[in-house]
């Protein structure tokens, strides 16, 4: 059985500062790690709208990377801090970014993510039928 580790280029950064996979492919498996709204320079985005496309933007470039898109994803977590003041900006921009009803979607509230600002955290698995770089 083979895993490869995915790191799409724009995300080399955070990788050696933090030390993590952004997805792991295992067989026809995508295992991504949470996801979450930062710009190209890791910064946190302020407005929540544009936070939620940016988590969204981000998911897409790790999909890709490991070779497949949203309708790949079979399960679905996300983490939100403030749920109940947020979930209809989220579910708005998730609506319209993400096909609805493809996939097992669990929805948490949190207290806190890993940096202050940051509103959701979106975790996914998704399985591919192409087989693993050789």
């Amino acid at each position: 059985m083979k895993r490869e580790i995915i790191v799409p280029l724009a995300m080399k950064p955070i990788v050696e500062r933090a030390g993590y996979a952004p997805a792991v492919r295992f067989e026809n498996l995508v295992f991504c790690a949470g996801q979450v709204g930062r710009d190209a320079n890791m910064n946190v985005i302020n407005d929540p709208e544009k936070q939620f496309e940016a988590c969204w933007d981000n998911l897409a470039t790790v999909l890709s990377a490991a070779g497949c898109s949203f309708g790949d994803i079979v399960e679905m977590t996300t983490y939100h801090v403030g749920l109940q003041q947020h979930m209809h900006t989220f579910r708005k921009v998730k609506d319209r970014i993400f096909p609805r009803g493809t996939c097992a979607w669990t929805c948490i509230g949190v207290a806190e993510l890993a940096h202050p600002g940051l509103l959701v955290e979106i975790k996914v698995v998704a399985a591919i039928s192409s087989p693993l770089h050789e």
